[in-house]
C-alpha cells in the first residue's frame, strides 16, 4: 500500500512496519477471540442498552451508527446469531444501504457503568420476518425490519479506554447547556437565516411526546 498525506511524510504503510513499531499481541489476547457466544459473554448483550454498529460500503467508505433501546434489545437467537431491530430514524439508512453492498459489520456493546465492552464482527442481512421481529416489540410496536447477524468473531475489549476517559465518572460529565444544540449545528451549516431556536423547540416537543421512537 502506498499512502500519502498532505500534513506529514512520516507514515506507516504496511503491517510489517506496524509490527516493528507496536509489537505483537500476547498469545492470551489472541486466545480470547471466539466464533460464538458463551454463558459469560452473552451477559454483555443481555444487559446492553446501547450498541455501536460499524459498516462500510462497496468502496470501503465507513459509517458508525448508534443503536439504543431497553437493555437486552439485541436478540440472541443462538450462540452464533443476533438480531438487531431497526427503529424509525432519519431515513438516510447509511447502515442499511452499506449492508446491501457489503455484508460485513462490527458491533460494540456498551453496558452503563461497566468498563469492559464486548465486540462482535460478522456478516449481516436485512430481514422482514415478523416471527423473528415480534420479540423486539416496544410499546406494542413490532419493528418491520431487522439486521440478522452471523457471528464470526466475538470477544471482550479491555477497560483501558473507559478508564482513561473516565466515561462513567459523573465528575467529568459535561453540562449539556455548554454544548451546541442540533439547531445551532444546522445554522452553522446552512447560515444565519436558519431558525435554530424553532428547530430545537420542535424537536424537543417531539422527543417529549416520543414521536417516531417506535
Amino acid at each position: 500500500m502506498t499512502a500519502h498525506h498532505r500534513l506529514t511524510p512520516h507514515l506507516i504503510t504496511d503491517e510489517a512496519a506496524l509490527r516493528a513499531w507496536i509489537g505483537q499481541p500476547s498469545p492470551q489476547t489472541c486466545l480470547k477471540i471466539s466464533d460464538r457466544l458463551n454463558t459469560q459473554t452473552r451477559q454483555f448483550i443481555e444487559r446492553c442498552p446501547f450498541v455501536c454498529v460499524a459498516t462500510a460500503d462497496a468502496q470501503g467508505r465507513c459509517d458508525l451508527s448508534p443503536r439504543g433501546d431497553p437493555a437486552g434489545f439485541v436478540q440472541i437467537l443462538d450462540d452464533r446469531t443476533l438480531l438487531l431491530p431497526e427503529r424509525p430514524g432519519n431515513r438516510l439508512a447509511d447502515t442499511l444501504r452499506n449492508l446491501l453492498a457489503n455484508p460485513q459489520l462490527g458491533l460494540l456493546f456498551i453496558v452503563p457503568g461497566v468498563t469492559d465492552t464486548f465486540r462482535v464482527n460478522g456478516r449481516a442481512v436485512l430481514t422482514t420476518d415478523t416471527a423473528l421481529l415480534q420479540p423486539c416489540a416496544v410499546d406494542g410496536k413490532v419493528p418491520t425490519l431487522g439486521i440478522l447477524v452471523d457471528i464470526e468473531e466475538a470477544y471482550t475489549q479491555c477497560a483501558k479506554a473507559f478508564i482513561r476517559s473516565a466515561l462513567w465518572d459523573s465528575r467529568h460529565h459535561v453540562d449539556p447547556a455548554l454544548m451546541p444544540t442540533g439547531g445551532q449545528v444546522l445554522r452553522a451549516i446552512q447560515g444565519e437565516a436558519f431558525d435554530a431556536e424553532a428547530y430545537d423547540a420542535a424537536r424537543a416537543e417531539r422527543y417529549r411526546q416520543r414521536q417516531g421512537f417506535y
